[in-house]
C-alpha cells in the first residue's frame, strides 16, 4: 500500500498508550512504511491532537491513566465518526473484545500486540475508510453479563468470536450459529443477547431437537382454549413471552418443513397465529438460532427450506471445536474447577502436569461440555487437592481403549484405514480406471477431504486451510482446479466441492 510519496499526503496514525514494548515496534514498523505516527501517554492532551488535526486512524489502550479506552473511543466517534479506531490491551478479560466492538471499535488487538496482523488490520482499515462508522445509540452503554463472563479463552479463533459478537449484538438481525455440539451455542447466543438493546427483555431458549414435533408449534406459538384434547385454557408461545427479548432456536436442522414455514412468517412479517386460532399476533422478538447440522446438506435432502435458511443467515457466527483451540482447554478447566469447587465443596487447587498433558492432547469429541463433565467428576473423586489423569473418566476409557487419542482412523494409522475403505472396491475400481487407478483415487481423496474440512468450519477457506495445513492460495487452486474439471465434463466421477 502506497501511504507517501509525490502527489500523496502521508497517513497519519495517533497512538494512546503507556509505551508498552509491543507498541513501540508497532510504531517503528509504522514509521518505516512511511506513515506519520504520533504517540501519547496522555489520553486527553491525544483528545486534543485528534480535535485538531483529525488522524486516518486511531490506536488506543484500553486501561488508561485517567480515561478508559472506550470513553477514549466514544470521545473519538463524538469528534468525527469516520475516523478508525483500534483498542489494544493486555488484560485477560474477554469482553473487552465484545464491548469494544459493541462501541464501534475497528479492530482489537490483545497484547503483546502481533505486529504483523496489526499492520494489515490498520492498511485495511486505512484502505476503506467507510464514511459513518457504526455506533451505539446514544445513552447506550454495554454490561458485562453472566452468559458473556462464561465464554472463556484467549486463542485467536475465540477472540473473533468476541469481536463477532460485539458487532452483531447492537443490531437486531437474526443470526445463526454454527458448530459441533457442546462447543457453546447457547452460551454465544446469551452473550448477544445479554450485550444488545435487548438485554432488559427476556431471553428464552428453545431446544427443537428435545421437544416432539406435535408439541413444539404449541410450545413456539402458543395455543387457544379448546384448540387440542387437555388444552383448557388459552396458552402464550414462546415467541409471544419473548416479545422485546431474544428466543434461541436450538438445533433448528430438526424443525419440521411445517414448523419451519411459521417461523419464516415470524422473520419476515413478525406475527403469527396460535395453534386452533385466528388471531394474528405481532411480536417483536430476536431470532438466534443455532444447529450442529450442516444445513446445506439438509438443505439438499429436503429437510430445510432455502428461504429461511437465508433468512436465518443474515449473519453467521461459527464455534470451533475444542481440539482446534489451543491451550484454551486448560483456561475452561481452571474455571471448572473453581465451579466445581463451590459447588461440591471441595478444595481442589489445580492440575498436575500429568493431568494438564492429559487434557492438552485430548481430542474432545464432545468438546466443553465433555470437559466440563470430566473436571466435575474428577473433582468429586478427588482425595488428594490435585487433579491426576486417573481422576478423569477420559483417562480410564483410553486406558482401557475405549475411546482415546490416538485410537481409530482419525489420529492413528490412517494407511490402514484407507486400506480398509479401498479393498472391497478396489477391484471394479482397477476396471473402471485402468491406467489410472492412482490419480483418480488420490483426486477423489482430496477432493472428499477438501469438502469435509470445508463443512467442519461452516465454509470458511481462513479457517479451512489453517485446519488443514496449507496456505488458503492453495486451497483456492484445489477448489479451482476441481471445478474446471467438473465443468469441463472430463468424465471422471465425484461431488463438485
Amino acid at each position: 500500500m502506497r501511504v507517501g510519496g509525490e502527489g500523496t499526503q502521508l497517513k497519519k496514525i495517533t497512538i494512546i498508550d503507556r509505551r508498552h514494548e509491543s507498541i513501540l515496534r508497532l510504531s517503528n514498523d509504522l514509521e518505516r512504511r512511511g506513515y506519520e505516527v504520533r504517540t501519547y501517554a496522555d489520553e486527553r492532551e491525544a483528545l486534543g491532537e485528534i480535535a485538531a488535526s483529525r488522524p486516518d486512524l486511531v490506536i488506543s489502550e484500553l486501561a488508561l491513566r485517567g480515561m478508559s479506552g472506550l470513553q477514549v473511543l466514544a470521545e473519538i466517534r463524538r469528534i468525527d465518526p469516520r475516523i478508525p479506531v483500534i483498542i489494544v490491551t493486555d488484560h485477560e478479560n474477554t469482553q473487552d473484545a465484545i464491548d469494544s466492538m459493541s462501541e464501534g471499535a475497528y479492530d482489537y488487538f490483545p497484547k503483546p500486540v502481533d505486529v504483523e496482523k496489526a499492520l494489515t488490520a490498520i492498511e485495511k482499515a486505512l484502505e476503506l475508510r467507510v464514511p459513518e462508522a457504526r455506533r451505539s445509540p446514544p445513552g447506550e452503554s454495554v454490561e458485562i453479563g453472566a452468559a458473556a463472563a462464561r465464554l472463556i479463552g484467549k486463542s485467536p479463533e475465540m477472540l473473533e468470536i468476541y469481536k463477532r459478537i460485539g458487532q452483531v449484538a447492537v443490531s437486531d438481525a437474526a443470526i445463526l450459529i454454527q458448530g459441533e455440539s457442546g462447543t457453546g451455542k447457547e452460551l454465544v447466543a446469551q452473550a448477544i443477547h445479554r450485550n444488545s438493546r435487548r438485554r432488559n427483555g427476556p431471553f428464552l431458549a428453545v431446544n427443537c431437537a428435545a421437544i416432539p414435533e406435535t408439541l413444539l408449534e404449541s410450545e413456539l406459538f402458543g395455543y387457544e382454549r379448546g384448540a387440542f384434547t387437555g388444552a383448557v385454557a388459552r396458552k402464550a408461545g414462546k415467541f409471544e413471552q419473548a416479545d422485546g427479548g431474544t428466543i434461541f432456536l436450538d438445533e433448528i436442522g430438526d424443525m419440521s418443513l411445517g414448523i419451519q414455514a411459521k417461523v419464516l412468517r415470524v422473520l419476515q412479517d413478525k406475527s403469527f397465529e396460535r395453534v386452533g386460532g385466528r388471531e394474528t399476533i405481532s411480536a417483536d422478538t430476536r431470532v438466534v438460532a443455532a444447529t450442529n447440522k450442516s444445513l446445506v446438506e439438509c438443505m439438499k435432502k429436503g429437510t430445510f427450506r432455502i428461504d429461511l435458511f437465508y433468512r436465518l443467515k443474515v449473519v453467521s457466527i461459527f464455534l470451533p471445536p475444542l481440539r482446534e483451540r489451543g491451550e484454551d482447554a486448560l483456561l475452561l478447566a481452571e474455571h471448572f474447577i473453581q465451579k466445581f469447587n463451590y459447588q461440591l465443596v471441595k478444595s481442589v487447587r489445580g492440575l498436575s502436569p500429568q493431568a494438564a498433558e492429559l487434557l492438552r492432547t485430548y481430542d474432545w469429541p464432545g468438546n466443553v461440555r465433555e470437559l466440563e463433565n470430566n473436571i466435575q467428576t474428577g473433582v468429586l473423586l478427588n482425595k488428594t487437592g490435585v487433579l491426576i489423569p486417573e481422576d478423569f473418566p477420559l483417562y480410564l476409557e483410553r486406558k482401557d481403549g475405549r475411546s482415546r487419542p490416538g485410537a481409530g482412523p482419525g489420529s492413528g494409522d490412517l494407511a490402514e484405514a484407507f486400506r480398509a475403505i479401498l479393498e472391497p472396491i478396489f477391484g471394479s475400481l482397477s476396471v473402471e480406471q485402468r491406467g489410472s487407478v492412482y490419480d483418480r483415487t488420490i483426486r477423489d481423496f482430496e477432493k472428499a477431504l477438501l469438502r469435509l474440512a470445508l463443512e467442519k468450519v461452516g465454509g470458511n477457506q481462513v479457517r479451512a486451510s489453517r485446519l488443514l495445513g496449507i496456505s488458503r492460495n492453495t486451497l483456492r487452486g484445489r477448489l479451482e482446479r476441481f471445478r474446471e474439471d467438473d465443468e469441463a465434463g472430463s468424465g471422471r466421477s465425484g461431488h463438485e466441492v
